[in-house]
């Protein structure tokens, strides 16, 4: 992970080789994502919430695929709009689990407004079976709504493998986390 810009983003590739493959999103482990952005109660917070929502998605049998994290979260928003974060945008990239929809949780696993006042997450899915030309609309889309602030100006953002199951220790390691430590 790229520190942030001047501008308080993540910069959207390598300033020094931008026709490089090392550009967003950024490839990163649960690990590095809660020490680099666990900065703040506010941001543990969220980041508890993401670490839960894993949890609960392992629960269901969905393990195969990646998230991309984008948002505020992912911004020096503190230093450049004098506010917290509110939650982490997430899209999971799934390979979709036979008999999901006759698991009793089903309507709330997917409800996007549940899974944000849970969880504190701005979630949404895109299942990985899909036919190949909507597959890379969905990419594409995704990609391109992500790589830029609502002020238009570029940034970039990462992607965590979602077969990682470290979320227990992640949880653990954000619980002794303080602002102290942050510098915050």
């Amino acid at each position: 992970m790229p520190p942030w810009t001047t501008s308080g983003v993540l910069p959207p590739v390598n300033q020094d080789d931008p026709t490089g493959f090392e550009r967003s999103p950024y490839t990163t482990s649960l690990l590095d994502l809660v020490l680099r952005f666990g900065i703040s109660r506010d941001r543990r917070e969220i980041l508890n919430g993401l670490l839960r929502l894993r949890q609960h998605f392992h629960s269901l049998g969905l393990n195969q695929g990646f998230q991309w994290i984008d948002g505020s979260f992912l911004e020096d928003i503190e230093n450049h709009e004098d506010r917290s974060p509110r939650d982490v945008d997430v899209v999971t990239f799934v390979v979709p689990v036979e008999n999901l929809t006759e698991h009793p949780e089903f309507p709330d696993n997917v409800v996007h407004g549940w899974l944000k006042q849970h969880f504190l997450v701005d979630h949404y899915f895109v299942e990985l079976n899909l036919p190949p030309h909507q597959l890379v609309d969905q990419a594409a889309y995704w990609y391109s709504l992500w790589s830029h602030r609502r002020t238009l100006q570029w940034k970039g953002f990462l992607q965590v493998d979602l077969a990682e199951q470290t979320e227990g220790d992640c949880l653990a390691i954000l619980e002794n986390l303080s602002d102290e430590e942050s510098g915050k």
